[in-house]
């Protein structure tokens, strides 16, 4: 109850709403890992104030933030994959933040951050296979034939020549890439950001 309390009151709300629209103005700003992935695989920051907010506030107030992130960005840029998108990108946010969030809870030292930051990514990466497979490549196979999506695959990996390869030896590498930046630039801003927050 005290908790929630906390979480609803005016300082977290806010800090909420802002690192939601930080996440979102971060989502605008993509680039491709050609050596990885295919080119509309595009990488972006938007996690980091996600996840600064979640190791203060806790991995509820992540995932909140989450979600404020997203809503922000359909004001900021409408959805051009009728929701799928933003949806995974939700999905596969919160697998990242809230393994993390929760980890760091009960282990508030550098060490708890760490390893916290080592199994969201390693959460984010395998989430993120499943919902392409499952998910975002059928969508996208309606613009673009899922044989095509395999071939470009193919052409950085060899290697690649279904769904579930190219999930795993192009889609979760990319995420474990994503988190793995995430990870560093989170570690390096927290402290500061954090005795902002609490101080």
């Amino acid at each position: 109850m005290k908790e929630e309390k906390k979480l609803l009151s005016v300082k977290h709300v806010t800090l909420m709403g802002m690192f939601g629209a930080l996440g979102a103005v971060l989502m605008l700003f993509e680039f491709p890992l050609p050596f990885i992935a295919p080119a509309f695989y595009e990488l972006d920051l938007s996690e980091i104030p996600v996840l600064v907010g979640g190791f203060a506030m806790g991995p509820v107030a992540g995932a909140v933030i989450e979600l404020v992130k997203i809503l922000v960005k359909l004001v900021i840029k409408p959805t051009s994959t009728g929701f799928v998108g933003e949806f995974a990108n939700v999905c596969i946010g919160c697998s990242l933040v809230i393994p993390a969030a929760v980890i760091y809870k009960f282990k508030r030292t550098k060490k708890g951050a760490v390893i916290g930051m080592v199994v969201g990514t390693i959460c984010m990466a395998l989430v993120g296979a499943v919902l392409n497979a499952l998910v975002m490549l059928p969508f996208y196979s309606n613009f673009m034939p899922l044989e095509q999506i395999i071939e470009q695959g193919a052409e950085i990996n060899p290697a690649i020549s279904n769904v579930w390869t190219f999930v795993f030896l192009a889609v979760a590498p990319f995420n474990l890439v994503k988190g793995a930046i995430v990870s560093l630039i989170t570690a390096l801003v927290y402290k500061r950001i954090s005795i902002m927050i609490h101080g």
